[in-house]
């Protein structure tokens, strides 16, 4: 009765297990290193008898990793400005505006109007149109261009006409290049109230004065500025790696790659027509950008192996509680559990940490030298990187079975171009 109730799922556990083991035996006794998941096939198997099963897949190249020390590496370093500290202190101060209603007042930029509208295609009033008690700021950009200058001049009761198209690149498919009309009822005009950069302001934010305000902002640039700092120099240093290793990849690996690339384009011009075939004319140059993805992503893997480059268990820990407060309190036992208990998931949570850390070996033996660059120079280096057509970066390009992890597929980084 066992046998002919649960003897088929039996068989195919004890089959699963069997070819497993005996698979990666095979791999430790020949050296060999499958680039992605086997493909087996089973050809024969009886009760009390043997299995017999085939297996196909690419092995990871033989990597020759070139010399690392002394890479000639340059840091462009942005200065503290005072400047930007207090520009960043007004946009705070004007995020804390309060607006008051102003009697009789005639709605300048830079006011808010308190307005009921209906938004109409051909007459017909359109879903997500209609909008009561909304508050918007002239000038803000919050709205449809060319919605808010034609508000500048209107007063307390004032009924308008606003006529405007919807850009070609909106959001909302069947509204996109369209011309509306909203019927506009003004209800107050309101005047913002000075906020004044002093301790009230910072206590208002939950800081002590505001000279501590100001020091937060400053480590906060620093922190932008020294990130900025460190994607720069990282992007040289794997074009210098690309330039100086030439290795055969895996075709599965390119293919599986170039398909997570692909896919994520595709979700990003689904409504854009002209996009979509920029993309198709650009398809062997995204390919080209899977197979540095993979070439890179094995290298940096062979480099920190060879280093012994590692994250250790306090690191993972730390990854897996910082993964675990993004969900509710309830659950984040759940989360812990999962990560813990699944070892693909885990390899996906550790795989950028571990880029990071074969970067800064790297790093740490390269020939630095620094040189002070404004803020606006050192962002136009790193978008000089960026031309047609850009890299994927949000990509989650497809994983190996050795290295799985979010990023490339050896050790789950994006690695620039």
């Amino acid at each position: 009765m066992v046998r002919k109730l649960h003897g088929d799922s039996v068989k195919a556990q004890i089959v699963e297990e069997v070819v497993q083991e005996s698979s990666q035996a095979v791999f430790a006794e020949t050296q060999l290193r499958p680039a992605m998941q086997p493909q087996i096939v089973v050809r024969e198997y009886d009760a009390g008898g043997d299995l017999e099963f085939t297996m196909e897949f690419e092995v990871l190249p033989e990597i020759a990793v070139g010399e690392i020390e002394g890479i000639v590496l340059e840091k462009l370093m942005v200065a503290q400005d005072e400047g930007a500290v207090e520009e960043t202190l007004r946009r705070i101060a004007d995020q804390q505006k309060r607006f008051e209603a102003a009697e009789g007042r005639v709605a300048e930029a830079g006011d808010a109007v308190l307005i009921d509208f209906v938004g109409k295609i051909d007459g017909d009033a359109f879903e997500g149109g209609t909008g009561k008690d909304v508050q918007l700021v002239l000038g803000s950009g919050q709205f449809i261009p060319g919605f808010e200058d034609q508000l500048i001049g209107v007063k307390a009761g004032d009924e308008r006409a606003v006529g405007v198209n919807f850009p070609d690149d909106y959001q909302v498919a069947y509204l996109k290049g369209r011309p509306a009309v909203f019927d506009v009822t003004v209800k107050e005009v309101r005047t913002a109230a000075a906020v004044e950069l002093d301790d009230a302001l910072a206590k208002n934010l939950g800081l002590e004065s505001l000279e501590q305000l100001k020091e937060f902002i400053s480590t906060d640039l620093g922190r932008q500025h020294e990130a900025l700092t460190r994607t720069y120099m990282k992007r040289k240093l794997l074009d210098h790696l690309h330039a100086t290793h030439d290795f055969p990849v895996p075709d599965a690996m390119v293919e599986a790659e170039f398909a997570q690339i692909w896919q994520q384009l595709e979700r990003e011009t689904v409504d854009n027509p002209e996009e979509r075939a920029t993309m198709e004319n650009e398809r062997d140059e995204y390919r080209a950008i899977a197979v540095r993805r993979v070439r890179l992503g094995l290298l940096l893997s062979q480099i920190g192996q060879a280093n012994g480059v590692d994250v250790t268990p306090q690191e993972m820990a730390q990854l897996i509680w910082q993964e675990a407060q993004r969900y509710p309190a309830k659950q984040r036992q759940q989360v812990v559990e999962f990560f813990q208990q699944n070892a693909a998931a885990s390899a996906q949570l550790r795989a950028p940490l571990y880029e990071e850390k074969v970067v800064d070996f790297i790093l740490g033996k390269a020939n630095i030298s620094e040189r002070a660059v404004s803020l606006e120079a050192l962002q136009a280096a790193i978008d000089s990187e960026d031309a047609a057509p850009p890299p994927v970066e949000d990509a989650k390009p497809a994983q190996g079975p050795q290295e799985e992890g979010r990023g490339c597929s050896r050790c789950g980084g994006g690695h620039g171009r």
